[in-house]
């Protein structure tokens, strides 16, 4: 197999499983129905947005941290985060108490067998489409945000650039998930890659200029560098080995980057 044929396998198996999809999708409507039911009309919305709603979120099985953003916007708006924060918290405590629950700046995060839920206290922001959730800065306060304006903007760019863009974002998903901690924060992640300037025919153009325009900062930690600095040597051999006419170590040699996980 190729180098392109190893990353066009990896990005297309990096998607859910349809068991996975119907398995979130029945957490989805039973947690909507637990939360009209707890709440009643003290909720206005309830708002999926985040990697889930893109297609970009990767399986349980690369990445642990896999999660659903879920949004409830509550009517009224006179208290601070924190205190629907707490509503959310005895809610989840009181619907899914054998389950995983923990306060994770700033959401309530519900983590089950199969899937984390990221749930995230919201009021009515200023106009259409926007909504004021806790500071990620330090929750005490509000800030302003679309949830799903993001969208838009990968769809368009995936249909610009021969919809490489989503299987590329899958791929450095998954490279950035193969470490406890990761390199890069994964929404930013996808952000970047949305904004950079991409040339290229096909998925290998792609990933092989990513890489390598990739940069931490001078105060970033040492394993975030090496490991940045690892993907850029493994691509710069990869390409060499292509040069030289040994596509076998070529493939052997990017599967140290992004190595088969089905």
């Amino acid at each position: 197999m190729s180098v392109l044929g190893h990353l066009t396998d990896c990005a297309t198996n990096a998607v859910l499983s349809p068991s996975e999809k119907e398995s979130i999708t029945t957490s989805i409507t039973t947690l909507s129905y637990r939360l009209s039911l707890y709440f009643e009309k003290q909720i206005s919305e309830k708002i999926r947005f985040g990697s889930s709603t893109r297609d970009t979120i990767l399986p349980r099985g690369i990445d642990a941290h896999s999660d659903i953003d879920y949004m409830i916007v509550f009517g009224d708006s006179s208290s601070k985060p924190q205190t629907y924060l707490d509503r959310l918290r005895r809610f989840v405590e009181s619907y899914y108490s054998r389950s995983e629950i923990s306060q994770s700046h700033p959401t309530i995060k519900l983590s089950l067998n199969h899937i984390h839920f990221d749930l995230v206290p919201a009021i009515s922001g200023y106009s259409n489409n926007l909504y004021q959730i806790p500071n990620t800065t330090g929750y005490s306060d509000w800030m302003q945000t679309n949830p799903n304006d993001f969208n838009s903007r990968l769809t368009q760019s995936n249909m610009s650039h021969k919809y490489l863009i989503k299987p590329l974002v899958r791929l450095m998903k998954y490279w950035n998930a193969r470490n406890e901690q990761y390199v890069f924060d994964s929404y930013s992640l996808e952000q970047h890659i949305v904004n950079h300037a991409w040339f290229g025919n096909n998925l290998r153009d792609y990933l092989f200029a990513y890489v390598r325009q990739m940069s931490l900062g001078w105060s970033d930690a040492q394993w975030r560098k090496d490991r940045v600095e690892r993907a850029k040597q493994i691509v710069t051999n990869t390409e060499q080995y292509e040069t030289q006419g040994y596509p076998a170590l070529a493939e052997a040699e990017i599967a140290k980057l992004l190595p088969k996980y089905w």
